[in-house]
C-alpha cells in the first residue's frame, strides 16, 4: 500500500467516527492515498467510542445504520446498541485497510491557511505539523458535552460525571443517583441504572414526546438471509429508510404527524395510568419542535416505587445533592448528568483561521452558516461533514454522510480537472442559499413549535437541520456547481 508523503498531504481527515471513516474510503476509492487522518484518542468510533453509558444506543434503525456499500448483516437488534456500532466501525477500518493512514492521540488544535502556498497549517496538541492541501473537518456535531454552571456544583461531595464521559469506576450499587436531564441518552440509561441504584431521581426539565421503540432481536435466520442474499438487506435497509424519511414532511405541516402523534400519546396513557404523573411527562409544545425520543422501557422505569421524576427546576448543588427551585433538598450520592452536547456553535473554542485573516469565530458571529453544510466563505479548501444544516430531521446520519463525501470527493476532482489549489464558496452563493433555507425553516415546528431546543442557537435559528427529506439533500447535492466556487491557482491571482 502506498503511504502518505511526510507531513504534506494533499487531504487531511480530523476524526475517525463514521464521518471521517467514510471519507477516507470513498478518497481510496478515487485514487486518493496522499491523505492522514489525525485522531485525537487512541481509538477509532468518534461518538460511539466516547458515549460508553449504560444503555446507549441508536435510535435510528440498525439496517439504516451502516454504510450502503459495506453493510453490517450481523446486528443481533433492529436497535443497535453502542458496542456492536464501535465493533462495525472497527471492522471497517480494519477490511478497508485504513490504519497506515491515521495518526492516535493527536489532536489537531490549529488550523490557520496559508494564502501564499494555498495550503493550510494544522498543528496538533503535540507539536506536529501538517501542510495539507484540503481538511475536512469531521469531528462531529455531538462531540463536546454541554455541562451547564450549576451553582455549587464543587461543594457536592460525591462523584459528578456527563453521560458522555461515564465513570466505570463508579459502583452504582445502592447508591441513590441524581439523573439531571431526560432526552436522548437519559430515556436510554434510566432504566437500566434503576435495578442497582437503591434510588434514582429524574430532574426533567421539559417533557419530550417519546415514541414506541420498535426493537427486536434480529434472529439467525434473518443474518444468515442477509448474508446469502444481498437483496434481501437492501429490502430491510429500503424499508427502514422509508420509515425514517416520511416523518419529516410533518415537521412543515404538523397535521401530517397526527398519528405519530396520537402514537405518542397512546404509549404514555398505557403505561403511565397515575394522572398526575402524566400530566407532567406530557409536552406542551407542537410534535416535533424537540428531537422526538423513541423508548418503551423510560415510562416503566418511572413507575418503579425506586424512581422518582422531579420537575422544578435545579436551584444549585449542596455537599448532600441537589436543590430544587422550590426549596426541597435531594439527597444523592452520585449525580450523572444527561445535558447533551455544545451544538450552537461547535467551533466556538476551535483556532480556524481562513483568508485574509478571518477566523470562524468572525465569520459565524451572527450564527453558524454554510454552503449546503460543506463549505464556509472565507475558508478555502475546507470542508465540514456535517456542518451547519445538514443534519437529518428524522433520516440515518449516515445516508446524509455519504452525500456529503462524494459531494466533496467531486469538489477535489474539480480542482484537479481545474489545475486549481484554491476552491472557495462565492459570499454571495453562502448569503443566498442560507436566505433560501432559514425562510424554510423559519416556517417549521423546530421554530414556531413552541419549544426550545438544541436545534436553535441564541439568535433562536435553527443552525442544525436541512429544510427536507434526506432524499432533498441527496438530490441538492449529487454534484457541485462549479459556479458556485472560486475556483484558482496561485499564478492565476
Amino acid at each position: 500500500m502506498d503511504q502518505v508523503s511526510g507531513q504534506d498531504p494533499n487531504v487531511l481527515i480530523v476524526g475517525t467516527g463514521l464521518a471521517g471513516v467514510g471519507m477516507a474510503i470513498k478518497l481510496l476509492e478515487a485514487g486518493e492515498k496522499n491523505f492522514v487522518i489525525l485522531e485525537k484518542a487512541d481509538g477509532v468510533g468518534g461518538v460511539w467510542r466516547e458515549n460508553t453509558y449504560p444503555g446507549c444506543g441508536c435510535d435510528i434503525m440498525s439496517m439504516m445504520y451502516s454504510y450502503s456499500f459495506a453493510p453490517n448483516t450481523d446486528w443481533t437488534r433492529m436497535y443497535a446498541p453502542q458496542p456492536e456500532i464501535l465493533d462495525y466501525i472497527r471492522r471497517v477500518v480494519k477490511d478497508y485497510e485504513l490504519e497506515p493512514y491515521i495518526r492516535f492521540q493527536s489532536e489537531a488544535v490549529s488550523y490557520e491557511f496559508d494564502d501564499t502556498s494555498d495550503r493550510w497549517v494544522v498543528r496538533t496538541a503535540d507539536g506536529d505539523e501538517y501542510r495539507p492541501r484540503a481538511v475536512v473537518a469531521a469531528h462531529g456535531a455531538l462531540h463536546v458535552p454541554n455541562i451547564p454552571e450549576f451553582k455549587g456544583r464543587d461543594t457536592f461531595k460525591g462523584p459528578v460525571f456527563h453521560s458522555a464521559q461515564w465513570d466505570h469506576s463508579v459502583d452504582l450499587t445502592g447508591k441513590r443517583v441524581a439523573v439531571i436531564g431526560t432526552g436522548s441518552s437519559g430515556v436510554q440509561l434510566v432504566p437500566q441504572i434503576a435495578d442497582a441504584a437503591a434510588h434514582v431521581e429524574v430532574f426533567q426539565r421539559t417533557p419530550h414526546w417519546v415514541l414506541p421503540k420498535l426493537d427486536r432481536p434480529v434472529s439467525t435466520v434473518e443474518q444468515r438471509l442477509f448474508k446469502a442474499f444481498p437483496g434481501a438487506m437492501k429490502i430491510y435497509r429500503n424499508a427502514a429508510f422509508w420509515l425514517h424519511e416520511a416523518p419529516v414532511a410533518g415537521y412543515f405541516h404538523p397535521r401530517l404527524n397526527t398519528l405519530l402523534k396520537w402514537m405518542s400519546l397512546h404509549q404514555l396513557k398505557k403505561q403511565v395510568p397515575d394522572p398526575e404523573l402524566r400530566a407532567k411527562l406530557t409536552p406542551s409544545y407542537t410534535f416535533g419542535c424537540k428531537r422526538i425520543l423513541f423508548s418503551s422501557d423510560f415510562y416503566p422505569a418511572l413507575q418503579r416505587p425506586d424512581v422518582s421524576l422531579v420537575t422544578e427546576g435545579v436551584e444549585e448543588f449542596t455537599e448532600a445533592g441537589i436543590r430544587t427551585a422550590d426549596g426541597e433538598l435531594h439527597e444523592a450520592d452520585v449525580v450523572v448528568l444527561g445535558t447533551g452536547f455544545a451544538t450552537g456553535n461547535r467551533c466556538a473554542d476551535e483556532h480556524i483561521i481562513g483568508r485574509d485573516g478571518l477566523s470562524i469565530q468572525q465569520a459565524w458571529r451572527d450564527g453558524m452558516q454554510a454552503y449546503y453544510g460543506m463549505t464556509v466563505a472565507g475558508f478555502p479548501n475546507f470542508f465540514m461533514i456535517m456542518g451547519p444544516n445538514s443534519g437529518g430531521g428524522a433520516q440515518s446520519i449516515l445516508f446524509l454522510i455519504e452525500s456529503q463525501v462524494r459531494y466533496i470527493v467531486q469538489c477535489l476532482r474539480m480542482m484537479e480537472d481545474r489545475g486549481s489549489t484554491r476552491l472557495e464558496v462565492r459570499d454571495e452563493v453562502q448569503r443566498e442559499f442560507n436566505t433560501w433555507l432559514h425562510g424554510k425553516l423559519d416556517k417549521s415546528v423546530w421554530v414556531s413549535g413552541g419549544c426550545h431546543s438544541w436545534f436553535l442557537d441564541h439568535t433562536g435559528r435553527n443552525r442544525q437541520s436541512w429544510p427536507g427529506t434526506g432524499t432533498s439533500y441527496w438530490r441538492a447535492t449529487r454534484e457541485p456547481k462549479a459556479e458556485a466556487f472560486e475556483l484558482s491557482g496561485a499564478g492565476q491571482r
